[in-house]
């Protein structure tokens, strides 16, 4: 493994290291299942800057407390339809979609 003259690792070696190279089958396991991590943990950021409990958002869009945190912690994926009410209804928000093929970026 590469390191820079402080004999620091970057976080891509250390990831290329334990879940191998791009696009390789563990690695691509790798990249989705932090990608659910992410949002999750957005949707947690999100409920906490608001103040609000997992109980009161669960309540503002008709769900229940366990739901919220099956979501926040990465247990349970989501509908994008639900993700909209969660963000729009719950939080007072927006959900912004951006996809990125390649180098091309497509923002929704």
């Amino acid at each position: 493994m590469k390191t820079s003259k402080n004999k620091t690792t970057t976080l891509e070696q250390l990831t290329t290291n334990y879940f191998g190279a791009v696009n390789s089958p563990s690695r691509d396991s790798f990249n989705q299942e932090y990608e659910a991590f992410k949002l999750g943990f957005l949707i947690k950021q999100a409920r906490k800057k608001k103040g609000m409990t997992q109980q009161a958002l669960a309540q503002k869009i008709g769900s229940k407390k366990s739901y919220i945190s099956l979501l926040e912690n990465d247990v349970k994926e989501v509908r994008l339809s639900t993700l909209q009410k969660l963000i729009s209804e719950g939080l007072g928000g927006t959900v912004q979609i951006k996809v990125q093929v390649g180098d091309e970026v497509i923002c929704l």
